[in-house]
């Protein structure tokens, strides 16, 4: 597993906590920030895939 899918996933459980709490409070900002996370969160993630899968095909 790579770093960035680890960040990525932390991103993501953030945005989801910053999304609910916003939505609890009626904190349109608060919300919106974590909607971004969990995007900017998801991307990350898939990065770390795209180069955990580019370094096991170098490998071999």
């Amino acid at each position: 597993m790579h770093k960035d899918e680890i960040k990525g996933a932390a991103k993501q459980a953030r945005g989801n906590v910053k999304e609910a709490i916003g939505k609890a409070t009626g904190d349109r900002k608060l919300q919106a920030d974590g909607a971004a996370d969990k995007v900017e969160g998801s991307v990350q993630k898939t990065a770390g895939k795209v180069k955990e899968a580019a370094r096991d095909a170098l490998k071999r």
